[in-house]
């Protein structure tokens, strides 16, 4: 995420502005349904900063209740929390940006985090989730490519696992990774963006990959594809700028959703897909946890995450916590399913 600034205004409403000589105001996108967090993490340990980031979710099969979270501090490190919010597990690595995990079955769960603390060269930070502990065994660092490292997302390819490392400038490079005793990344392909990137998520089913533009809309790339092509503006409807975190659940062989931060005015887009038409706003609004605001990262799965998360988990960084560090809220998906409805 950029430094924080007004969304682009209509080109009729800055004439109306500098005309009445008044500041600019920021842009409200299409009215979005209000749904309501039911459980929120500990604060991330950096306060009065923008600090928590990205989340990613791991479903436990056997014990749907003690699924667990991996979310970023950004300043700091790598947080393992509960479902109750608990704070289980932190890796003090530093600048760890986005993260995303696989379960990789005899590997074990492969969680990955990109690290930018070098800015001139990205790395990716591997990890193995034990989740009986839970904690994070560190596998070793590879190559993200040079720049900034910003985003990451995950696909597992049969028994390979690959990995889409979005650097800042909007370079977007994929990796087969080995994870063998010396992990190693091996580029597969490289793709490039025009202007700043972040946000991304790979179709499991597929490979199929969309990277967020963050002023220009959500791009798809299908596998080996390098052009790619624009498949959801911004458009200050839909999408306010900045487009952050996405997120996506798959429906049969080609169906599901994919969701995406609105940054510009606190709200989240959903997309149908595979045609990726617009189907609907919704926003976190206060209740018995508080809202969210300028949302980064997101995360969402389906399935049974227990009693609170009979129908799936979606998760969203908060930018503004009250007087507290920022932190993340989750959702029951089914709340959001059926405020939407199945348009």
């Amino acid at each position: 995420m950029r430094l924080r600034r007004s969304p682009l205004l209509a080109p009729a409403v800055l004439a109306a502005l500098a005309a009445g000589g008044c500041a600019t105001v920021p842009i409200t996108g299409d009215p979005a349904v209000e749904v309501f967090a039911t459980g929120e993490t500990e604060p991330v340990g950096t306060g009065n900063a923008d600090a928590a980031d990205d989340p990613a979710i791991w479903r436990n099969p056997e014990n749907p209740a003690a699924s667990l979270i991996v979310a970023t501090d950004k300043k700091a490190g790598l947080h393992v929390y509960d479902l109750s919010g608990k704070s289980r597990f932190f890796d003090p690595a530093g600048l760890l940006n986005n993260v995303d995990l696989v379960d990789m079955v005899a590997a074990g769960i492969i969680v990955v985090a990109s690290d930018r603390n070098d800015p001139a060269h990205a790395q990716l930070r591997l990890y193995r989730l034990d989740p009986a502990t839970p904690a994070l065994q560190p596998l070793g660092t590879v190559d993200g490519g040079v720049g900034e490292g910003y985003g990451i997302c995950l696909w597992r390819k049969g028994d390979r696992l690959h990995a889409f490392s979005v650097l800042k400038d909007g370079t977007v490079n994929e990796y087969a990774l080995d994870l063998g005793a010396e992990p190693r990344s091996t580029l597969v392909l490289a793709r490039k963006l025009a202007t700043q990137a972040e946000g991304c998520v790979a179709d499991p089913r597929d490979g199929t990959l969309y990277v967020g533009e963050e002023d220009v809309g959500i791009w798809r790339f299908r596998e080996g594809d390098a052009k790619g092509e624009l498949v959801a503006p911004v458009d200050n409807r839909q999408l306010v700028a900045d487009v952050e975190g996405l997120a996506l659940v798959t429906d049969g062989d080609g169906g599901g959703w994919l969701v995406a931060s609105s940054q510009g005015d606190n709200a989240f887009a959903r997309y149908r897909l595979p045609d990726m038409a617009p189907a609907g706003r919704f926003r976190v609004a206060a209740g018995r946890f508080g809202s969210t605001e300028e949302t980064d990262g997101i995360a969402l799965r389906a399935g049974d995450f227990g009693p609170d998360y009979p129908g799936g988990l979606f998760i969203a960084q908060d930018g503004f916590n009250g007087s507290q560090a920022q932190n993340f809220k989750l959702v029951p998906w089914q709340a959001i399913v059926d405020a939407l409805g199945p348009r």
